[in-house]
């Protein structure tokens, strides 16, 4: 009778191992597809109602009356686009200088708190973030800094539009700052991580030909890493676009469109938290699940957009080798 030799087993045996870990990675990997799958088709569903009843009209208009069954999506849809906005305009900027900061020009004794009390702000729930906004960021706003900015921008040309009002304290900039910093950690990680792997030989030639700190970070670091860099602020903005009970608490849940960004507002996630437990009839509700697919499309356009960005500055990348 033969024997099998050991390493004959041994190569069976992984050879079986190998066999179900790529069936258990294929079965996650389709796992993943009919999640989202199945999450698309309940939306579309849900959303049908609204959509044979407004049709194209229920992206162009403001209107948002549950009492008339007269619903439109404009109203939060501006609110989200220009709430992110702001937070994007305030958050990459800072997310920038503290990730250079980080790795560039911070003691080494420093580098590690600041790095993890980043992480940790990373960690508060967003509802924490709603209240320190409402009960703490906004009087300030109300007090100070939007009487400021009503009387020495408000008459100012062309941008004078967007300071203009009375000071609420809570709306649209409001909600823009507190997302501002909720979006800031999770930029800076990623910035920091990306500048942390430039390459040293990249930076010492720089240095060695008399380039300047700045010079360095701006001309070496930054084109080196500027995937890595997009792909943070993609995350960001993503985390933007689809916070809800943070903005909730600070925008003002108003069903308009104003051209001052001091004013309240809504956003699309806001408007569906505040109205789905109430809503009556299946037009309303299915007009909020509409909402739901609106968010839905436009998050998936930002990440397709930041990703074909990323795909032709690697192309780029190459064709420049």
């Amino acid at each position: 009778m033969a024997v099998t030799p050991l390493y004959l087993i041994t190569l069976r045996r992984e050879a079986r191992i190998e066999s179900v870990f790529r069936i258990a990675t294929l079965v996650s990997a389709w796992t993943v597809l009919l999640l989202l799958a199945g999450v698309i088709v309940t939306l579309i569903y849900g959303s049908l109602p609204a959509l044979k009843a407004f049709h194209l009209d229920f992206l162009t208009r403001s209107k948002w009356n549950p009492v008339e069954d007269e619903f439109g999506a404009l109203a939060p849809l501006y609110g989200t686009a220009v709430t992110s906005i702001i937070a994007m305009l305030i958050a990459v900027p800072l997310s920038f200088g503290i990730a250079v900061f980080l790795t560039e020009t911070c003691p080494r004794w420093l580098r590690g708190p600041i790095s993890t009390a980043i992480e940790l702000l990373a960690s508060i729930p967003s509802i924490v973030f709603g209240i320190w906004g409402l009960f703490f960021l906004a009087p300030i706003l109300q007090r100070t800094v939007q009487p400021w900015l009503i009387e020495h921008w408000g008459p100012l040309p062309i941008i004078g539009k967007l300071f203009q009002g009375p000071p609420y304290g809570i709306g649209m900039l409001t909600a823009g700052l507190v997302l501002a910093f909720m979006v800031l950690p999770f930029i800076t990680a990623v910035m920091r991580e990306v500048f942390t792997m430039a390459p040293r030989s990249l930076k010492e030639a720089a240095y060695g030909m008399g380039a300047t700190q700045w010079n360095v970070v701006w001309d070496v670091i930054v084109p080196w890493s500027r995937t890595g860099v997009i792909g943070g602020i993609m995350l960001g903005l993503g985390r933007a676009l689809g916070e809800t009970m943070a903005v909730t608490f600070v925008i003002g849940n108003a069903h308009r469109i104003s051209t001052s960004i001091l004013a309240p507002g809504t956003t699309i996630s806001a408007a569906i938290a505040n109205e789905f437990t109430e809503a009556v009839g299946d037009l309303y509700t299915s007009s909020l699940i509409a909402l739901g697919l609106l968010l839905f499309v436009l998050t998936f356009v930002v990440i397709a957009s930041a990703r074909l960005m990323l795909m032709r500055l690697e192309r780029g990348g190459v064709k420049r080798a």
